[in-house]
């Protein structure tokens, strides 16, 4: 049997993925480009057809679920994941695997003490630092109580990874690189 999830945090406490509404508004409109741009093509070449108009639109959607990201919330002791059809809850406070493949993918994978298991995109933690903070030290906590069994080399590679990349983006904003 699985404990409680925390009570819900006050939402001062919840962080989001400040990128998301841009990255989604974006897959939208792309969406809604080659639909329009496939139908218009399709009427002035065969005509408009019923089976054709289904198909265009078929692509469409299909689009927009492929380039759909997912949107990640973060509050002290637990990580959700919301995709189109899937949402993951993750206790980072409760942290027993972080898997970064580096080499392979550009997604960390958390697992917690119960079995469930959400991967955020690295994208995400480079955009948000006060996400990625939030996410570091839970899992920080998570090996200090002893939970955290494996990828504590993925870890920290994974930190030295964002914090190179977040100075990186400071000094480049800042005119100095």
């Amino acid at each position: 049997m699985q404990p409680p999830l925390p009570s819900s945090p006050p939402a001062a406490d919840v962080l989001h993925d400040a990128g998301w509404p841009a990255e989604a508004r974006a897959a939208v409109l792309c969406a809604i480009l080659l639909l329009s741009v496939s139908l218009t093509v399709d009427a002035g070449v065969h005509g408009l057809t019923l089976p054709r108009t289904l198909g265009c639109i078929g692509f469409a959607v299909l689009l927009l679920v492929v380039l759909l990201p997912a949107r990640v919330s973060a509050t002290p002791g637990l990580l959700t994941v919301r995709g189109l059809w899937v949402t993951r809850t993750v206790r980072t406070d409760r942290i027993s695997a972080v898997v970064w493949p580096a080499d392979t993918a550009r997604r960390l994978v958390l697992r917690d003490e119960d079995g469930a298991q959400a991967e955020v995109d690295l994208r995400v933690l480079l955009a948000n630092p006060a996400l990625w903070l939030r996410l570091e030290a839970d899992v920080h906590a998570s090996r200090v109580r002893g939970t955290l069994d494996h990828g504590t080399a993925d870890l920290a590679r994974l930190a030295s990874h964002v914090h190179t990349e977040t100075a990186r983006s400071v000094l480049r904003v800042s005119g100095l690189i």
